[in-house]
């Protein structure tokens, strides 16, 4: 899909300018290692897209959080392996991380998140992760290789053991048997629903550095139909921004993604909601 702007936002060039932005979106259309629908490699322009659609005016916190600038990187290229892919998307996170910008990835597929979170835990000591996504990715390996999208939290619990996974509702025997302390861990949409300590929670498992990642399929299928692996049952957007602002006052968030966005038209339903979660991100971690 192509995008109707140029740049997160749709924002001019003074305040999408690469050296003076303090925030980088970066495009990841890649979708090397999908295992049932197909697409997520448009959903980054998609996102983009929809996001000039997002008025500047944050309605929650009264104010606008784009004058701190954001640029929009050139989207990095799909490449023929995972491996190769990971490849590209560490040197271009290690890249910006360098230049001290705040990183926001676009997927995609979830794959892109193990070489981002490395990157990011290069620059950043201490750091943790924030998942919130329907099933675990907690397989050590899946369909022959070890970089799928199935195994993505496996990936990252070789940087870092700090890990939150909120909005978990499947998961394989394997997690079960081999990560009992992750699965113990999990803050399921029941947990959500009847725990009002939920949010605490979350934050005890994370340091004081955290990198977010967002699978959409973490949201109910009802709000963000345009993903790839859909779960019944699942999150409610007040309920993700209740945590991302709470993490952001609490935590130094130091970079994010939005992943597996897959465009089903006619509805924008779901990149429109990916855009407004990176603004949010956006703005929260100004506050």
């Amino acid at each position: 899909m192509a995008s109707a702007v140029s740049n997160f936002l749709g924002l001019p060039r003074e305040l999408s300018d690469p050296g003076s932005a303090r925030y980088v979106v970066l495009p990841v259309p890649y979708e090397g290692t999908v295992t049932w629908g197909v697409g997520t490699a448009a959903g980054p322009a998609a996102i983009i897209a929809a996001s000039d659609h997002i008025e500047w005016f944050d309605e929650e916190l009264r104010g606008g959080f784009h004058g701190a600038g954001v640029a929009t990187a050139d989207p990095i290229p799909p490449a023929d392996t995972p491996q190769e892919q990971a490849r590209r998307v560490r040197a271009a996170a290690e890249g910006f991380f360098a230049q001290g910008k705040f990183l926001l990835a676009l997927g995609g597929e979830h794959g892109i998140t193990p070489p981002l979170v490395a990157a990011a835990a290069r620059q950043y000591d201490g750091l943790s992760v924030l998942q919130i996504d329907a099933h675990a990715d907690l397989r050590d390996q899946y369909q022959g290789g070890p970089l799928s999208h199935a195994c993505v939290m496996r990936r990252v619990l070789e940087v870092t053991d700090r890990v939150a996974q909120v909005g978990i509702r499947s998961f394989c025997r394997e997690a079960f048997e081999q990560c009992p302390r992750q699965v113990a861990n999990f803050i399921t949409p029941q947990m959500v629903a009847e725990d009002a300590r939920w949010i605490e929670k979350a934050l005890d498992l994370l340091g004081e550095r955290v990198y977010v990642t967002i699978d959409m399929d973490g949201f109910d299928p009802a709000e963000a139909p345009g993903v790839g692996t859909p779960q019944p049952g699942g999150l409610r957007y007040g309920d993700v921004t209740r945590l991302l602002r709470r993490l952001c006052a609490a935590r130094q968030v130091v970079a994010a993604d939005v992943v597996e966005t897959r465009p089903i038209l006619p509805s924008n339903t779901t990149e429109l909601l990916a855009a407004r979660l990176a603004y949010k991100i956006i703005a929260y971690t100004q506050c």
